[in-house]
């Protein structure tokens, strides 16, 4: 300790974005502290040092922060956009990694460690708000160890700072093998989680602070993870050993680890309950328009992402209100000549023609199973009726895979001809904003650098009360990136419980909680009719691909699918298909709606993981490198 203070630092500047116009517990701009004895003489210097700690936090939905936006393959944009991007089109390095955080995330747990040994000298802080900081530091501590875990693999972990008068054969740390990992983040998070409020009372003085909601429904996740196959017995990776023989990926598949993994979940869900959560539905009440049940149920599905604080959030950043404003813009589908360069909304974020199969049918599982449905004709063209004008303009010609699907591929995509909720028209009763996207025409391909370049557009980022108007002129609903939310924990738990036990009566029905507000019918009730395999959901292996693509669907562009494809290890499955969509510069039907290739992409083993930037493993020869690299 006496060492530790002779230590000199500057503390970092952060400038945490409002939410809203109010006040918020981490809107504060912290002021340079000298030394850590300056640090801790008073509170109100102590608690900008707590805000320093928060400051590291991801900015999810920022591209140069989230590399579940554009690092995989549920998105493609015109032109490369940052590393991330770039780690989707195959350029990963280990020279100077693209994406790399490993540096940022080291510095975090320092400051993190440094609070934690000082604290305690703060003379003016009352004893129950010095215990809540600590719980909130401590998660921090676990939550970006759980960051470079999930990044890298094996991690060093950084339990107390390194004393400044450590020799180098102290400095030359080694990774810890996996488990160990795992292990200690949750005991972090178990340390911290007695001395947390159950949820914030007050969002307008303290939103984006931790709570025993968050916390436990973060341990679920850790847990979940380390239960799946790239931490559970991943035999791929069994040559990666520290210098001293040290084995850091287990060989043996657990079981238990699912078992702990439902246990954390339920608890998690039991506390989510008791503090008044649930998944969100809109209330058609609240509106002085004629609803129907068609756009009722788009308004739950998208609302429950972009209405700020709503009933199902657990976890939200209120460092991404800026991000999210950016995401709205690029997702946002017009275009207006006096936009001049298109630099207010762009239109230009594309789902691919595989994500836009990836949901279901109107019978709720999936096009390729679906009895009832043409798969084969799927690329074929149909006219719309009057019956789907709530869905697709009346009278218009459009591809066949965009008729009779899922409630969710209507509030999560825009098309060609495809109804736009929203746009300023929220009367059912007249006509309603569709989009126009050939060759083009209003949101079409053909303009600079803008525009989607798959046919398909991300209305889901889009809050359906944004409004665009002529010029620069685009108000925007803004709202934070949702962390967690209680369909994502349902679904997890339906997943452990599934790997845990079998299917049964429980797994059911989480994750048919969250298909009901989608508007589908159950799990048992959708397969037993309509699929070609009418028992799958009555095995674990049936049920397992059942609720793998329910988090697909449900968590659709919200930097899931990255990580999960890599916890299943199912990535090079799938990002090894073709990127591809319509033949955008075609001006009718039947000529645009052709599949054309746009980008093909490679993944391999190593490709799970970050490399460790070459110079880490140059002046450190115990940091071992991942495979592959």
């Amino acid at each position: 300790m006496k060492t530790l203070y002779r230590i000199r630092l500057a503390i970092i500047l952060v400038t945490v974005l409002a939410l809203g116009a109010c006040k918020k517990f981490l809107d504060v701009v912290p002021d340079n502290v000298a030394t850590i004895d300056n640090a801790f003489t008073m509170r109100s210097q102590a608690q900008k040092y707590l805000f320093t700690c928060y400051s590291y936090m991801p900015v999810e939905s920022d591209l140069s922060d989230d590399p579940g936006i554009l690092g995989g393959d549920e998105i493609w944009d015109v032109a490369t956009k940052g590393a991330y991007f770039g780690i989707a089109k195959g350029t990963q390095n280990k020279i100077s990694p693209l994406g790399d955080r490993w540096t940022k995330y080291y510095r975090a747990l320092r400051d993190c460690n440094i609070f934690l040994e000082n604290i305690g000298r703060v003379p003016d802080l009352d004893p129950a708000e010095r215990e809540r900081w600590i719980a909130e530091v401590k998660f921090l501590k676990a939550y970006y160890h759980f960051y470079l875990v999930r990044m890298y693999g094996p991690i060093p972990l950084i339990r107390e700072n390194l004393p400044v008068d450590a020799d180098k054969e102290e400095v030359k740390v080694f990774r810890d093998p996996v488990d160990s990992c795992f292990n200690y983040i949750v005991q972090l998070v178990n340390e911290a989680t007695p001395n947390l409020p159950p949820t914030i009372t007050d969002p307008g003085s303290e939103s984006g602070r931790i709570t025993q909601a968050i916390a436990l429904a973060f341990k679920a996740k850790v847990l979940v993870t380390a239960a799946s196959p790239l931490f559970n017995g991943n035999t791929d990776q069994s040559t990666l050993k520290n210098p001293d023989g040290t084995q850091l990926f287990n060989q043996t598949y657990s079981k238990v680890k699912w078992d702990s993994a439902a246990a954390a979940c339920k608890k998690a869900i039991d506390l989510c309950h008791q503090v008044g959560m649930k998944l969100y539905k809109y209330n058609p009440s609240y509106s002085q328009y004629n609803l129907s049940q068609t756009i009722t149920t788009q308004l739950s599905i998208r609302n429950s992402f972009t209405e700020k604080w709503n009933s199902e959030i657990i976890w939200a950043n209120t460092q991404t209100i800026a991000a999210t404003t950016n995401l709205q813009k690029l997702a946002a589908t017009w275009w207006d000549p006096t936009l001049l360069d298109g630099t207010v909304v762009r239109g230009e974020f594309s789902p691919p023609l595989k994500i836009v199969e990836m949901f279901y049918s109107k019978n709720g599982v999936p096009i390729t199973e679906d009895k009832t449905y043409d798969y084969n004709g799927r690329y074929g063209l149909r006219r719309s009726t009057s019956a789907e004008k709530l869905l697709i303009k009346e009278d218009s010609l459009s591809a066949v895979l965009n008729f009779d699907r899922e409630p969710r591929f209507y509030a999560d995509l825009g098309f060609d001809e495809g109804i736009y909720y929203g746009q300023g028209r929220y009367d059912d009763s007249q006509d309603l904003f569709y989009l126009e996207a050939k060759y083009k025409e209003r949101n079409g391909y053909g303009k600079l650098n803008f525009g989607t370049v798959t046919g398909y557009y991300i209305k889901k980022y889009v809050h359906f009360q944004n409004v665009i108007g002529t010029g620069t002129n685009y108000s925007i609903t803004n709202y934070p990136w949702s962390l967690i939310r209680l369909a994502d924990l349902y679904l997890l738990y339906s997943e452990a419980l599934n790997e845990s036990e079998g299917p049964g009566t429980e797994v059911y029905e989480y994750i048919n909680k969250v298909r009901e507000r989608a508007g589908l019918e159950s799990v048992e009730s959708s397969w037993s009719n309509f699929s070609t395999n009418p028992a799958k959901y009555t095995t674990r292996d049936g049920m397992r691909e059942i609720i793998h693509r329910e988090r697909l669907i449900e968590l659709a562009f919200e930097s899931q699918r990255f990580w999960d494809l890599r916890r299943w290890k199912e990535a090079e499955k799938e990002l090894n298909n073709p990127i591809t969509g319509w033949d955008l510069q075609q001006t009718t039907a039947p000529d645009y709606y052709r599949p054309v290739t746009i980008f093909n992409q490679t993944f391999g083993t190593k490709d799970y993981f970050w490399p460790i930037k070459d110079s880490n493993i140059e002046v450190n020869r115990n940091l071992v490198q991942n495979l592959g690299w």
